[in-house]
C-alpha cells in the first residue's frame, strides 16, 4: 500500500510540472525571419542567373553529353532556356511546393514533428523523464566521462552503418536533458546527439545514402574501399570526442561559461534540482520506462531490415526503392506508440493523456513553418532552372584541373551545394553524372570521389541556416542558429581540415585504383 501511494504521489508531482518541449517564440520568429530572407534571396536569384537545363533519364539523373549523330562529337546536352520564374511565385512558394512531389515527405516531416511534441509531453508529465535522469545520473554521475564517448560512437556508429539523420531529432531534447543532469549545458547535448548522428553521416561506411547510392552510380562494386573509410571514421570520431570532452570539462568547471547558460537555468531546475533519487524505487515508473526503451529499440530492427532488404536483389525495385523510409516511418510510430503506452502505464488515463498529447503537439507546432520554408526554397531553385546552369559552370571550370585540385574542387562545390539542397539523394542524382567522366578524364579515381561526396554531405547537413534537421533540433531545446555556430564551428573548420588532408591522401596513394 505505501508503495502505491509513493507511486501516486510521484505521478501528481511529476504531471503537474511537466511542461514537454517550451519553445523560445524569439529564437523561433528570428530563424523563421532567417529562413524566409533565404527563400527571397533566392528568388532574387533567379530573375539574374541565367536560365537553362540539362537531359535527364528515367531516374533523374543528368545526362551530360551526348554524340552528335553528324559529326561524331560529344556534345552537351546544356541549353538555355527563356524562362523566367515570375518572382512573385517565390512568395507562394511554401504554398505551391505542396503540389510538388516533394509534398508527402513535407507533410511527413511535419506530422513526425508534431509527434514528437505530445509524445515529450506525456513522457515529461508521467514522470519517465525524470526517471531517465535519476537513473543515469545514479549510474554513472562518478564514470560520467566514459559514458560521453560511449553515447557519441554508438549514435555515430548507427549513422554510419544505417545512415540516419532526420531521426536524430527525436534523441536531441533526451540527449539534453541528460547532458544538464550530469552537469554540462544543452551544447554538449546537443554535440552527443545531432552532431555525433551528422558526423557517423559524413564517416559513412555502410551507410545506403551516402556511399551504397553514390558507388552504384559510379559503377563500383557495393561498399567497396571501407577500409579508408574506417580511416575517415575514426579520425572524425577522435575531432568530435576531444572537442565535446574538453569543451563538457570547461562548462562543469564554471558553467557561467557556456553560452547558453541563461537558457538552460530553467531546465536545469527542471533536470537538476527537481530530481529525487528515490523515484528509481518507483515500480510503475521503471516498467513504463522498459516500455518506452523497448520501443525505441524496435527503431534499430526497422534500420536493420531497412538496410538488408536494400541490399537483396530479388526484392522487387519498388519496395527496395521505398524501404530506405522505414528507419523514419518506425521512429515516428513507435516513439509515439512507446511514449503512450509509458504515460498510460505511469498512471496518466484517459482523457488526460489525449489531451496531454494534444497539449503537446500544439506546443510544438509553430516550427512547421521552418519545414514550409526551407521545402520553399528547393522549390525555387528547381522552378527557376537555375540549378542546371550552375552544373554547367562547374564542370567546365574542373575540367583542366591536376587530379587534386579537380577533387578538393569537387568537394567544395557540393559543401557550397549543400545551403541550397539539403538532401543527399538529390545531390547525387545532380552531380554524380557530370563529375564522374570527367574524373575518368583527369586520372581521379571514382572511389574518390565517392569519399569527397561523402566527406562534403555529412557535416553539411547541419551547417546551414537552410537544414531543416538542425534548425528543428536546435529548436526543440531553444539554442539559437548564431549561439550554435558560435559553439561548433571550430568543430566544423578541424573537420572541413580533415576531409582536405584524407582527400589528397586519397589521390597520392591511388584510392580505388
Amino acid at each position: 500500500m505505501a508503495d502505491n501511494q509513493n507511486t501516486e504521489n510521484s505521478i501528481k508531482n511529476t504531471e503537474s510540472k511537466g511542461q514537454g518541449l517550451k519553445l523560445d517564440r524569439k529564437t523561433v520568429l528570428l530563424i523563421t525571419g532567417l529562413i524566409f530572407g533565404i527563400m527571397i534571396f533566392v528568388g532574387a536569384l533567379t530573375q539574374f542567373v541565367p536560365r537553362g537545363e540539362y537531359l535527364t533519364d528515367e531516374s533523374g539523373s543528368i545526362i551530360a553529353s551526348v554524340i552528335d549523330p553528324e559529326t561524331g562529337e560529344r556534345i552537351s546536352t546544356y541549353t538555355p532556356v527563356d524562362f523566367k520564374l515570375p518572382f512573385w511565385r517565390t512568395l507562394i512558394a511554401p504554398i505551391e511546393v505542396f503540389t510538388s512531389s516533394d509534398a508527402i515527405m513535407g507533410i511527413a516531416i511535419i506530422l513526425f514533428i508534431v509527434l514528437i511534441g505530445g509524445t515529450f509531453l506525456i513522457l515529461d508529465k508521467s514522470g519517465v523523464l525524470t526517471y531517465i535522469m535519476a537513473v543515469i545520473v545514479k549510474k554513472y554521475s562518478d564514470k560520467k566521462y566514459k559514458l560521453l564517448p560511449i553515447i557519441i560512437l554508438a549514435f555515430m556508429v548507427l549513422s554510419s552503418i544505417v545512415g540516419i539523420l532526420e531521426e536524430s531529432i527525436t534523441v536531441v531534447p533526451i540527449c539534453v536533458a541528460i547532458s544538464l543532469a550530469l552537469g554540462w549545458d544543452s551544447l554538449v547535448g546537443i554535440s552527443i546527439s545531432l552532431v555525433s548522428i551528422a558526423f557517423g553521416f559524413t564517416a559513412a561506411t555502410f551507410n545506403p545514402f551516402n556511399v551504397g547510392i553514390v558507388q552504384s552510380m559510379a559503377g563500383l562494386p557495393m561498399f567497396s574501399g571501407i577500409g579508408y573509410r574506417i580511416l575517415v571514421f575514426v579520425g572524425i570520431y577522435a575531432i568530435l570526442t576531444a572537442f565535446v570532452v574538453r569543451y563538457a570539462k570547461k562548462i562543469e568547471a564554471d558553467p557561467k561559461k557556456s553560452i547558453v547558460y541563461e537558457n538552460d537555468l530553467k531546465l536545469r531546475e527542471k533536470y537538476i534540482n527537481s530530481i529525487d533519487n528515490s523515484i528509481t524505487d518507483d515500480p510503475r515508473l521503471g516498467k513504463a520506462t522498459r516500455t518506452f526503451v523497448g520501443c525505441i529499440a524496435g527503431v534499430l530492427v526497422c534500420a536493420a531490415i531497412s538496410f538488408i532488404v536494400q541490399r537483396i536483389e530479388a526484392v522487387p525495385p519498388f519496395i527496395r526503392d521505398n524501404i530506405d523510409n522505414l528507419p523514419l516511418v518506425g521512429m515516428a510510430v513507435l516513439f509515439t506508440v512507446g511514449g503512450l503506452s509509458a504515460g498510460y502505464i505511469a498512471g496518466i488515463r484517459g482523457k488526460n493523456l489525449l489531451g496531454g498529447f494534444i497539449d503537446g503537439a500544439k506546443t510544438i507546432a509553430p516550427i512547421a513553418p521552418l519545414v514550409v520554408f526551407v521545402m520553399g526554397i528547393t522549390y525555387i531553385l528547381k522552378q527557376g532552372k537555375i540549378i542546371d546552369t550552375i552544373l554547367y559552370h562547374v564542370y567546365n571550370k574542373i575540367d583542366g584541373f591536376g587530379p587534386s585540385a579537380a577533387l578538393l574542387f569537387i568537394f567544395l562545390f557540393i559543401v557550397l551545394l549543400s545551403f541550397f539542397i539539403g538532401s543527399g539523394t538529390a545531390k547525387a542524382f545532380l552531380i554524380m553524372p557530370l563529375v564522374l567522366p570527367l574524373a575518368d578524364m583527369l586520372s581521379v579515381t571514382r572511389q574518390s570521389v565517392v569519399l569527397a561526396f561523402c566527406l562534403s554531405n555529412g557535416f553539411c547537413n547541419i551547417l546551414y541556416p537552410t537544414s531543416g534537421v538542425m534548425i528543428i533540433a536546435i529548436g526543440l531545446v531553444n539554442v539559437s542558429y548564431g549561439k550554435f555556430i558560435k559553439f561548433t564551428w571550430k568543430l566544423f573548420l578541424a573537420e572541413f581540415l580533415f576531409s582536405v588532408l584524407i582527400l589528397l591522401g586519397a589521390v597520392a596513394f591511388g584510392y580505388g585504383a
